[in-house]
């Protein structure tokens, strides 16, 4: 059975690229300083189908290029 919260101890794991990303446009369009190789709580792998992670990807995108350029669409 699967959780739908982060994993409390993300222990070796890789960061979430979602998470990666959604950080990244957080920080302006870069990696946050403070994100390294390992996942932390905030970046650790979520359960999702693909769908739901490729939707997601596509809003974080389009939400940051809207901020970025000014527009509002």
């Amino acid at each position: 059975m699967t959780s739908s919260k982060p994993n409390p101890d993300p222990g070796g794991q890789q960061p979430d690229p979602l998470a990666s990303l959604e950080a990244a446009a957080e920080a302006g369009s870069k990696k946050p300083d403070d994100q390294g190789l390992r996942a932390t709580e905030r970046t650790a792998p979520k359960p999702g189908s693909l769908e739901e992670e490729e939707a997601k990807a596509a809003a974080i995108l389009r939400d940051s290029a809207h901020k970025d350029t000014g527009s509002d669409r």
